[in-house]
């Protein structure tokens, strides 16, 4: 079955998800609570770069970063699609490989059930 990403859009998605749980590691913050309004047909999933990452140039690199990334772990791994996800990127991701930022994801995603 073919899953659609969409992002989230509503201020009050992102707050709520905030005071849901989360899994941190050294390149990233993942908040992920079961929205009420939320289809399982759509993965929802948005991806903040703060501003103290640098500039447009380096933030727009570590959301492609991410995209990639969560293409392939939709592949690779058995996601709960009843999750709404928030990923906040953190400074290390942009010195790290792709490979390591990869599989320490891989990892936290196994972790959500």
């Amino acid at each position: 079955m073919k899953i659609k990403i969409s992002s989230l859009s509503k201020d009050k998605d992102f707050k709520s998800l905030l005071s849901g749980r989360k899994i941190g590691n050294k390149y990233l913050t993942i908040f992920f609570k079961k929205l009420s309004d939320k289809s399982d047909k759509k993965l929802n999933i948005s991806f903040v770069a703060k501003k103290k990452l640098g500039n447009a140039v380096k933030r727009n690199k570590v959301k492609r970063r991410l995209r990639n990334i969560m293409r392939e772990t939709i592949k690779n791994i058995n996601l709960n699609y009843e999750y709404s996800y928030l990923l906040i990127a953190k400074k290390n991701m942009l010195e790290d490989t792709y490979e390591n930022i990869k599989q320490i994801i891989f990892k936290d995603f196994k972790k959500i059930k």
